[in-house]
């Protein structure tokens, strides 16, 4: 049998990059998986396709995870395609570097929104519609909360609130039967690492030097833990910060 059969998963940002291939992973091991995106329509609809073209069971709910109105509708619509929820993956995130001189009140609000409250938001949601079943709370924060480059420190303490937030609510939740771990993955070839310029910079080749196994990670590096960390396999953690790094910290 599957891993995951018979389970349903919510994956937040799932349109693309680490969202998509965790999305996918699920559903391969037998997940019915609700592909959140916030807006690119046309990405998650192509993840649904491919999933649903091998076999899988998928749709896609469009929610900004920052807004409670939308995560109220995001697992509302969930229950109706696919029944209560077993897994949620906290994918969704922004990220925008910046020296100390140019942090404002929009570029810190954007990303704490998004990487913090709408984790939060999320979160309740999947509480309640874990029920007395427990579930599996897989957070993707990442490795900047151990490196700590210059100029990202809004984007490093928002990462770092979400280390924190899973260590809490490991405790806080444990006794519900619901599982909270993270994944703070390296730097990772996707399409918002290319669109913030890092693929093919002078970063990603110093970053690499300090890599032990010698590159930048790829989306399907990460999906496979996520499906560990959503099944029984992994039924005796919570609480965990998993880097997937290549040994970067």
């Amino acid at each position: 049998m599957k891993k995951l059969q018979d389970k349903v998963a919510v994956v937040t940002g799932a349109s693309k990059g680490i969202g998509a291939a965790i999305a996918k992973s699920l559903a391969v091991e037998g997940a019915s998986v609700v592909v959140n995106y916030a807006s690119s329509k046309a990405g998650a609809d192509k993840v649904v396709a491919d999933i649903v073209a091998a076999g899988g069971k998928a749709v896609a709910v469009q929610a900004d995870v920052s807004k409670t109105a939308d995560v109220d509708r995001l697992f509302a619509e969930t229950t109706a395609a696919f029944g209560e929820v077993d897994v949620l993956v906290n994918n969704a995130g922004v990220y925008e570097f910046g020296a100390i001189e140019v942090i404002n009140e929009e570029h810190f609000n954007r990303q704490f929104n998004t990487n913090v409250l709408g984790l939060l938001l999320t979160t309740q949601g999947a509480v309640k519609s874990f029920g007395d079943r427990g579930g599996s709370i897989i957070n993707i924060s990442s490795t900047v909360t151990k490196i700590t480059p210059p100029g990202s420190a809004v984007y490093t303490a928002s990462k770092a609130a979400v280390d924190a937030i899973t260590e809490v609510l490991s405790k806080e939740l444990g006794p519900k039967g619901i599982r909270v771990n993270a994944i703070n993955p390296g730097m990772v070839e996707t399409e918002g690492t290319h669109t913030a310029g890092f693929i093919g910079s002078d970063f990603q080749k110093q970053i690499e030097t300090q890599v032990p196994l010698g590159r930048i990670g790829q989306p399907d590096d990460i999906a496979p833990i996520a499906v560990f960390l959503a099944s029984n396999d992994s039924a005796w953690l919570t609480g965990e910060i998993l880097i997937a790094s290549g040994g970067h910290r």
